[in-house]
């Protein structure tokens, strides 16, 4: 496991210095939108090529699952890889991105990085060694009411026919706690659970790449996470509950109550069975 979490290390560094470098700059010409408020540049396919080579040189064996190839995996053993999470703050200036890279064992997140360029913070977590912030170790916050708490979500804009639900879940959530901050990165807004600066997350419509990273580094630090049902399949289902073993509890009250488990179900990803 050492060398793969310094191969991760190296991969994810490297990326992150390039999109360091990019960030601010003009880049009217180089923007696809894949979907209706789905962008990619041609930062975000140079981050995940760079990353996949390095990870490839040194383990040609295990496949990868990135978000600009995106390919189901039935190996044993692969790669997620989340080259650029919050592109459209990319695009904008806004200085909110990370990347992150995560490895998938026998259908068990094992290995957890996420980087963030523009802070130059490395969050890391291998299972059941704890996680990291630049190899300090961090822990999810002890608040232990929604009164005391600070909150992070993630706007449904990619699935907009659940925006009244999710609409409840921040009006009920909103009224409880002290705030809830949406800053347009995933990979971010777990790490900042895991490192106690954040007490809970929720969000539907997500991928893996969004989630797996983050998911291991607040579990490592102390934290729970599911779907907005409180089940264990997230990844697969596409949807996330996360914090703090207080807060985590109370924010499910909520979204098992505002949310239609059938109708959520319609926006499982279907990339991996995990």
């Amino acid at each position: 496991m050492r060398q793969r979490i310094e191969v991760a290390r190296e991969a994810i560094l490297s990326a992150g210095s390039l999109i360091r470098e990019t960030f601010g700059r003009e880049i009217s010409g180089q923007v696809e939108e894949k979907d209706r408020n789905d962008f990619v540049t041609q930062s975000d396919r140079l981050s995940e090529k760079m990353i996949s080579e390095t990870l490839l040189r040194a383990f040609p064996e295990i496949g990868i699952l990135g978000e600009e190839n995106a390919e189901r995996m039935d190996d044993d053993e692969y790669w997620i890889i989340d080259p650029l999470d919050g592109t459209t703050n990319f695009i904008h200036g806004y200085p909110s991105i990370g990347l992150s890279v995560a490895l998938v064992r026998e259908s068990e997140v094992v290995l957890g990085l996420v980087f963030d360029p523009l802070r130059e913070e490395l969050f890391e977590a291998s299972r059941g060694c704890g996680a990291f912030c630049n190899k300090r170790k961090i822990h999810v916050s002890g608040a232990g009411s929604l009164q005391e708490s600070l909150l992070g979500t993630g706007f449904p804009f990619k699935a907009q026919q659940h925006l009244e639900s999710y609409i409840e879940s921040f009006k009920e959530l909103f009224s409880s706690c002290r705030g809830v901050r949406r800053a347009g990165a995933a990979v971010l807004d777990l790490s900042h659970v895991a490192a106690g600066r954040l007490d809970g997350f929720w969000e539907l419509h997500l991928k893996p790449w969004d989630m797996a990273a983050g998911a291991l580094l607040v579990r490592e630090a102390g934290g729970l996470v599911t779907d907005l049902f409180g089940g264990s399949s997230f990844l697969s289902a596409g949807n996330i509950v996360a914090g703090n073993r207080s807060i985590h509890g109370k924010m499910l009250e909520t979204t098992e109550r505002v949310f239609d488990r059938e109708k959520v179900a319609d926006l499982a990803c279907d990339l991996i069975d995990m």
